[in-house]
């Protein structure tokens, strides 16, 4: 595999190790810096997380605006740069307006998600992206592995370990890529930069004007809703209802995250083939829905940990919608598709975590009218099966 398309992967794999890293320390973090109980810092972590996502929401299709003027290499490399910068201001900080400015820092150089799909779409023929879209779909599982499993483990030195590990690997790539990405945005394909089109509803009011693209835009967002439930509940979930360490709910991150590398890297080719994009789109949904209920339900970790499996299927919905999606976009405007999608991901996770960490607040608080641990997972296999309902009914117009 050439460097550049590694380096791809890796800057990928670190935008999703810096998540995963934290995951496992932010229940003590927050309580630490903030005090008060388990509930609240639930809470709090929703706030950080959404606006980690608002950011990301704002400045995906600014990123990938600007990868199609000025090129993919300098956005990468600017933003692994600021990341490295901003996991340092993660590491020291003694305070929650601290920790909520990281966030917003954080959030704008994740946007870069984007740029790196749109330069594997810059490489692949047509047939290829929604397979190439996987590979970068197990980079991403790939890292929410090695993430979640260094964040536990770091636990054991200190809640801050996990930032400082996080700003070394980014920083580290950066050099990597100064030395080995080449850039792809010619002068054929380069197109001035608008702010009209680089802002979310611009790039989603241009995206939905091409035939058959707003219904799935409609079931990627569904999607990226109900699947926030697991970064934004499962630390506060396990440990109410578990009592897991921090080092255990990096380990069952870890699990998930190795089988989400496995579906989206190995399996994606063999189920595209055998079902094409649509089926393999709504046997996600299926796959999904059902993992969401049982989790909700069961009472055994042991259940719950041979339920990853099952869960990780849903995998398969983002890369076969990103194909199907890219194949009906301009090669000079595939920039400006991601970036929308970024945001599209990015607006679900400024929703989903207010949502689903409210819900598992309501549902476990002393006050509680019924004690629900795993009502956020109802919510999201609700949630999925509506966006199975988009699907069948916007591919059928569409057909």
């Amino acid at each position: 595999m050439r460097l550049p398309v590694i380096f791809i992967l890796l800057t990928v794999m670190i935008d999703a190790m810096g998540i995963g890293l934290i995951i496992p320390v932010m229940p003590d973090l927050i309580q630490n810096v903030d005090g008060g109980s388990l509930a609240d810092a639930a809470i709090w972590g929703g706030i950080l997380s959404t606006t980690f996502a608002v950011m990301q929401f704002l400045f995906g299709p600014v990123i990938g605006g600007l990868s199609d003027r000025f090129g993919r290499r300098p956005v990468l490399l600017i933003a692994l740069v600021v990341m490295a910068l901003d996991y340092v201001l993660m590491a020291v900080a003694g305070a929650i307006w601290l920790l909520l400015v990281g966030r917003v820092i954080g959030g704008i150089t994740a946007a870069t998600q984007s740029t790196a799909s749109a330069y594997m779409a810059d490489i692949s023929a047509l047939h290829e992206r929604a397979a190439r879209f996987g590979l970068v779909g197990a980079a991403f599982g790939a890292g929410f592995v090695l993430g979640p499993l260094l964040g536990g483990l770091l636990a054991e030195y200190g809640t801050r370990a996990p930032f400082w590990l996080a700003a070394v690997l980014a920083g580290a790539n950066a050099v990597f890529g100064w030395i080995v990405l080449k850039e792809t945005v010619t002068d054929a394909t380069r197109r001035p930069f608008s702010w009209r089109r680089a802002n979310p509803l611009g790039a989603f009011r241009a995206l939905g004007r091409l035939p058959g693209v707003t219904p799935l835009l409609v079931v990627y967002f569904i999607y990226h809703v109900g699947f926030a439930v697991y970064p934004a509940v499962w630390p506060y979930f396990g440990k109410e209802r578990f009592d897991w360490t921090p080092a255990t709910v990096g380990l069952s991150l870890g699990l998930f995250g190795v089988t989400m590398a496995l579906v989206q890297g190995g399996m994606i080719r063999p189920i595209l083939k055998a079902l094409g994009e649509r089926g393999t789109v709504i046997a996600g949904h299926i796959f999904s829905i059902a993992s969401l209920v049982l989790i909700a339900v069961v009472t055994s970790s042991t259940w719950v940990l041979l339920l990853t499996p099952l869960a990780s299927m849903g995998g398969i919905i983002p890369p076969a919608l990103q194909g199907i999606m890219s194949a009906r976009v301009a090669d000079d405007a595939q920039g400006e598709l991601q970036g929308a999608l970024s945001s599209a991901s990015a607006l679900a996770m400024i929703l989903s975590p207010l949502v689903m960490t409210y819900t598992f607040a309501q549902f476990t608080d002393a006050q509680a009218p019924i004690y629900l641990p795993g009502a956020p997972f109802l919510l999201a296999a609700g949630l999925s099966t509506l966006g199975l309902a988009a699907l069948l009914i916007g591919t059928r117009r569409d057909g």
